[in-house]
């Protein structure tokens, strides 16, 4: 295992993350195995919350398809991974509502709660079965009146300068 994997584990290990994603696991009567990077895979979990096939507690990804289903979800369980390297970053529990908050940001900007989630872009929208959404209307019309891109990515037009301004003045 990579040292940064071993790190991971540790961290989350030392933070409680991990112990309460197991707990979880438990919680929700979920069959726990080993996966690869030291982390903890709890397939087959039951509890009705949150929604989706996969979600993450420190070094546990908590998922609801059988194991076997899983190993084809190469892709999912990398864009897992990622988050239990944010459990790491976040000092554990912490990531829970710091992940609500984003979460609610991204619902206000867009009307989905993954789109501007700044946790699930960084742990790639698409590897999570998330797709990027549009500003809602009005924060596009807010993000023009404030001179700020509405298009992640979106450059600004190059300033003017104080020579170019009082060039034009004088015309």
């Amino acid at each position: 295992m990579r040292a940064a994997y071993r790190a991971r584990q540790v961290v989350n290990l030392v933070n409680g993350s991990t112990l309460a994603g197991v707990l979880v696991a438990g919680a929700g009567r979920a069959r726990l195995a080993r996966g690869r990077d030291g982390l903890l895979i709890a397939a087959r979990y039951r509890l009705p919350v949150p929604v989706g096939p996969a979600f993450c507690i420190g070094n546990v990804i908590l998922a609801r398809p059988e194991r076997g289903a899983l190993r084809r979800m190469d892709a999912l369980l990398t864009h897992e991974a990622r988050h239990a390297t944010q459990y790491a970053w976040c000092g554990g529990l912490p990531m829970i509502p710091l992940y609500f908050l984003a979460a609610g940001v991204s619902w206000g900007l867009t009307g989905d709660f993954g789109a501007r989630n700044v946790f699930e872009r960084l742990a790639g929208l698409a590897d999570g079965g998330y797709t990027d959404k549009p500003l809602r209307p009005g924060v596009r019309r807010l993000a023009r009146l404030a001179g700020r891109p509405a298009r992640p990515g979106a450059r600004l037009a190059r300033p003017v300068s104080r020579v170019q301004r009082s060039s034009s003045v004088t015309r």
